[in-house]
């Protein structure tokens, strides 16, 4: 699989994404073996206690105020009478809140925002309870209400409009997630979707467990992103220098570490500014990730990244790496003016010309194997360390061993 493949597919449908086709497949059968029932008893309440505790270690605020909407939705399904309309007007109300939520930012657990979406809530929880004492609200019939006659949905218990909210939500979810593929945000699709298919076709208890899964997806979300977090580099998308000491400590007796520094780097941040020198770093991290040959790449600090080779030798190693130095050196990277706007106009003015330059990029590399006198991974890390120095009083743009 490419990487820019792997990137995309990756964090869309793991863990979150096999979680929900799990839990919709679960939930849409008629029984379920007798072995789970004592576990679906408890499930609930369980993501129920260890997302709260979690969401409230973490200040986590989004998660915190998930599984509270879920519990209220829960409670109004279980204890209020069994209504059709009641049914399809929290159905209605379910990813409108969603929604919001997945819109707020993590600013902690107390603030006016906050306050505001509890104040709507309890609104909304207002209006269910009054209209539960038979009260008629105005437009009450819209709930009813077929915008079309689709066969495909007819056997769908969710009505039109509450369908409608529901694959609203999805959609806007769905473009969220693909303008920004964060784990957490990637969990707000995948537990709408799982309330959709659920409130379309409920049964039994499989309401209350799929609030459960949405927020037992959720929580996961979040243990993703506080993963991605401490072991990914945010700027470049490889894994970070905690990621390598991990790899280093489960490795073998064998294996070869490359040091690879972009050369020259502090004079593209002084000569075009420090944006130019992310673009760089993004650029020569993308290279570098099409490595072969079994090798893995960290972005170890600042302008310098590291490849691990398992059980390759140096000599074995040594043709991949200099592909990878080939690759940077090939690559044709242009930078814009300072005058460049953020957005690209719709019209470029008369008389003026985009001022851009094509910059020259290349990487030194230095590698080293573990063996012979280099019997820990900080000595392979210091020889390969040595040998990139080498190669950078050698005059640059080489690979030394």
């Amino acid at each position: 699989m490419s990487p820019v493949l792997k990137k995309i597919i990756t964090p869309f449908l793991l863990p979150n994404g096999l979680l929900c086709g799990v839990l919709i497949y679960g939930l849409g059968r008629e029984l379920l073996p007798a072995e789970l029932s004592a576990l679906l008893q408890v499930f609930p309440l369980a993501v129920t206690v260890i997302a709260l505790l979690l969401g409230w270690r973490f200040n986590r605020s989004r998660l915190v105020y998930a599984v509270a909407l879920f519990l209220l939705v829960d409670a109004g399904l279980r204890y209020l009478p069994d209504d059709t309309q009641l049914f399809q007007l929290i159905a209605i109300l379910l990813p409108f809140n969603l929604l919001i939520l997945a819109c707020f930012r993590e600013r902690g657990l107390l603030n006016l925002r906050a306050l505001i979406w509890w104040l709507l809530l309890g609104t909304e929880v207002a209006a269910v309870l009054w209209f539960r004492q038979g009260q008629n609200f105005p437009y009450l019939s819209l709930l009813d209400h077929s915008f079309a006659d689709f066969s495909l949905i007819q056997k769908s218990a969710l009505q039109q409009p509450a369908l409608l909210a529901h694959l609203l939500a999805l959609v806007v979810f769905l473009w969220r997630m693909l303008r920004r593929s964060a784990p957490f945000e990637v969990a707000f699709f995948w537990s709408q979707l799982l309330l959709l298919c659920t409130f379309a076709n409920p049964g039994g208890q499989s309401l209350r467990l799929s609030l459960a899964g949405a927020g037992l997806i959720l929580l996961l979300g979040v243990l993703e992103n506080s993963y991605s977090l401490a072991y990914r580099d945010e700027l470049t998308g490889l894994p970070g220098r905690r990621a390598l000491n991990e790899a280093l400590d489960s490795l073998g007796s064998r294996y070869t570490l490359a040091m690879v520094d972009i050369d020259h780097f502090k004079k593209f941040n002084d000569t075009h500014g420090h944006d130019v020198g992310d673009q760089v770093l993004k650029m020569v991290a993308s290279r570098l990730a099409t490595v072969s040959g079994g090798g893995k790449v960290f972005r170890y600090g600042g302008e310098e990244f590291s490849v691990l080779f398992p059980r390759r030798s140096v000599k074995q190693a040594a043709p991949f790496l200099e592909v990878l130095r080939v690759a940077v050196e090939d690559a044709r990277f242009v930078a814009r003016g300072k005058d460049r706007p953020k957005k690209k106009p719709k019209k470029r003015p008369a008389g003026k010309k985009v001022q851009a330059s094509t910059l020259r990029v290349t990487v030194s590399i230095g590698a080293a194997e573990r063996g012979g006198k280099l019997d820990t991974a900080e000595e392979v890390l210091k020889a390969a360390d040595q040998a990139l120095y080498r190669a950078k009083k050698a005059g640059r743009n080489r690979l030394v061993c």
